[in-house]
């Protein structure tokens, strides 16, 4: 299993010369300058990730990490933990709202068991756009109100099998990643995580997850508050923050996230568990942060959070709290239409049509 750190050296800075063909470019389109807004940006991102004048979207996936906590049984969640593994389930079925999704941005789905701790179902989905990788490292994390989650070493472990799952992606083509996660009491966790690295208040980032009402969303709260009081992670320590407070889908985001940057591909960031993971990889590699995207803004206050540390602005906002990576997919048709109108609109020239001209200088004399 390669070392995150190896992996971590080879994401590099984005391309200095290709961001400058790209921008270059987009005052030739038959457009006002700038009226494209935020497109243009991602146009000369991904220009810049691809190391590419025109860049392309041609190849996407998606990756769900999934995995159980054992804080869930702390009342944390609307959702008994059994949840996970049925998801899970689901999703092989082709029957989740990631499905539906990754259907229409025609994205690659990999759903990843990192460590569920229900049964699966036996047989694996058929067909090129859907698989199933059965890599439990653990039947869940430890319940982190009393203890840490999880060990170093196994947190460590679970980061290569996200590294070993993008670059398996990476294999088949690969120009944009989605991160996405299924796991019962996994916003417990994230927001733990946030608290941590953003040193905040659990209020200010724990969230109603799968729709608790006021005193379940307290007990969560204090559950978190105690998580922090207990496990007390090493300050600029984000790998121990990772394995204290973190879930192994976590992890193996973190995995997916280096990985997938180090081979030149964007990463779309999702949701609360998406947002804490790329927290924890950036603190691991700092130039990862400029190969993310953050797909949209969780009603999850600790996402907010997160991506206001990252300083990623999200595409959407549509009031989204699924997961899954549903917020990522939907971004994907966002980003494709900044490539797209990059390589395919008319230049002036090519139009014949007369640039914008400004009005000669007024004589006051």
């Amino acid at each position: 299993m390669q070392d995150w750190r190896s992996v971590a050296a080879a994401v590099g800075p984005l391309d200095a010369a290709a961001m400058a063909a790209a921008r270059a470019r987009q005052p030739r389109l038959t457009k006002p300058p700038g009226s494209l807004g935020r497109l243009e940006d991602l146009a000369i991102q991904l220009a810049g990730v691809q190391g590419r004048a025109i860049p392309r979207l041609e190849r996407t996936a998606i990756v769900v990490m999934a995995a159980d906590h054992g804080v869930a049984r702390a009342g944390v969640s609307a959702y008994p933990p059994e949840v996970t593994g049925q998801m899970v389930a689901n999703f092989v079925a082709g029957g989740a709202a990631i499905n539906v999704l990754a259907r229409q941005a025609g994205a690659r789905l990999t759903v990843v068991d990192v460590g569920v701790a229900h049964p699966l179902p036996l047989e694996d989905p058929k067909g090129e756009d859907l698989s199933l990788q059965r890599r439990a490292l653990a039947a869940g994390t430890a319940d982190l109100s009393i203890g840490p989650a999880m060990s170093r070493e196994l947190a460590e472990a679970a980061v290569g099998v996200g590294i070993e799952t993008a670059a398996a992606e990476a294999a088949r083509g690969l120009d944009a990643v989605v991160l996405g996660d299924m796991g019962i009491g996994n916003t417990t966790a994230g927001a733990a995580l946030v608290a941590a690295l953003c040193d905040l208040a659990p209020a200010e980032v724990v969230g109603r997850g799968t729709g608790l009402d006021d005193a379940a969303w307290q007990r969560k709260v204090a559950v978190v508050e105690r998580a922090l009081r207990v496990n007390r992670p090493a300050p600029g320590d984000a790998l121990d923050a990772l394995a204290r407070l973190g879930g192994l889908e976590h992890a193996g985001l973190v995995g997916v996230a280096l990985a997938a940057a180090a081979r030149r591909a964007v990463v779309v960031v999702d949701g609360l568990a998406a947002a804490a993971a790329a927290l924890v990889a950036t603190r691991l590699c700092p130039a990862l942060r400029d190969y993310l995207v953050a797909g949209h803004a969780s009603v999850e206050p600790g996402q907010r959070a997160a991506l206001a540390a990252l300083d990623l602005p999200p595409l959407l906002d549509l009031g989204l709290r699924l997961g899954e990576g549903s917020g990522g997919a939907l971004a994907l048709h966002l980003l494709e239409a900044a490539v797209r109108l990059h390589a395919e609109m008319a230049t002036f020239e090519s139009a014949g049509v007369a640039e914008r001209s400004d009005p000669p200088p007024v004589d006051n004399s």
